[in-house]
């Protein structure tokens, strides 16, 4: 699955430091890390998670840079495997762990870099995530900008047409719009989404609790964005380089209890528009230019770069990693 998607990819040198050694906390400081986080989601007011591809290996979907990732065995001249097709692939704990965190009001904002649609697929209310990179069953009209969530794949990558044409009906009853529908799936120098970026951008600064789940954060300018809130004094807790395919379900497991919420079982595919809360950021288009701005300028203060780098240095005593790993800085 995300075998396809990387091999339609186009051909790309950079893709990051992969094949990391994997460094563990022992159960004892696994249980002293998630049972702070948990103290942190308690108090937080404004709490948003970003999520990578080690929250989809445990719905057999390999990740990238792991030791038996994509990338990983490509560098070793190995072909990568896979057990499953995104059609078959199943919503994690983790998945149905951050829709009930959404749903008791602990989780504001979802900041995704995976294409798998396990998002949607559990439920998440789509006004309330960014899919950074795309989906891989979703398509865009080029011009009013209505997405069509399909049960099937798009089969097209790299915002290129899929055949289709946009349906929605103009104002006044006048013909349909019929622009042409194009793939949401980023091509390696295709640029973020302008709407899912925009909003990522705005609640990150917002949140002062950021929670990133199974990503590497090596890919820019995603793997920035946990950093704004860093920045504007909220904490950031890193989950990441997980021993086995399970354990970010491990930990997130651990922490529902903690919390005292059940994680829903999933019961098919389902597609929630919206959650019908208060979203507490800008409306698109409202802060475009500026956020546009504010991140150059960000750049140029602290030296962001726009490619890939890893997180490295001391962030302060409010951050720290789970290696299960959990990291809290």
């Amino acid at each position: 699955m995300s075998v396809n998607y990387a091999a339609g990819l186009s051909p790309y040198t950079n893709k990051g430091i992969c094949g990391l050694p994997e460094v563990f906390d022992s159960p004892e400081e696994l249980k002293a890390k998630v049972e702070t986080l948990a103290q942190w989601i308690r108090e937080s007011q404004y709490m948003v998670v970003h999520s990578g591809a080690g929250i989809s290996t445990s719905s057999r979907i390999p990740d990238f840079r792991g030791p038996n990732g994509v990338w990983t065995m490509e560098e070793r001249g190995e072909m990568p495997h896979f057990n499953t097709t995104f059609e078959d692939a199943r919503p994690s704990l983790t998945h149905m762990a951050l829709l009930q965190l959404q749903r008791t009001g602990h989780l504001k904002y979802l900041i995704s870099q995976n294409v798998d649609g396990l998002h949607l697929h559990s439920g998440f209310p789509k006004d309330r995530l960014s899919e950074l990179h795309g989906n891989m069953f979703v398509e865009e009209c080029e011009k009013c900008g209505k997405q069509y969530v399909r049960d099937t794949v798009i089969g097209v990558m790299g915002l290129k047409p899929t055949g289709h044409y946009c349906d929605v009906t103009r104002s006044r009853g006048l013909r349909s719009c019929r622009g042409k529908l194009i793939s949401t799936i980023l091509d390696w120098e295709d640029s973020l989404p302008d709407r899912d970026l925009n909003r990522a951008d705005e609640a990150c600064r917002q949140a002062d609790l950021a929670l990133t789940l199974g990503t590497s954060l090596q890919i820019k300018p995603s793997g920035d964005l946990p950093l704004l809130t860093k920045r504007t004094g909220g904490k950031l807790v890193i989950v990441n380089l997980q021993p086995t395919k399970h354990l970010v379900d491990e930990v997130m497991g651990q922490l529902m209890k903690l919390l005292g919420l059940e994680v829903p079982a999933w019961a098919g595919p389902m597609l929630c528009e919206s959650s019908g809360g208060e979203l507490n950021i800008l409306p698109f288009g409202a802060w475009k230019k500026e956020v546009k701005i504010e991140l150059k300028i960000e750049e140029n203060k602290h030296a962001v770069p726009k490619k890939r780098k890893k997180l490295d240095g001391d962030l302060g005593e409010s951050c720290f990693f789970l290696y299960c790993k959990i990291n809290i800085l």
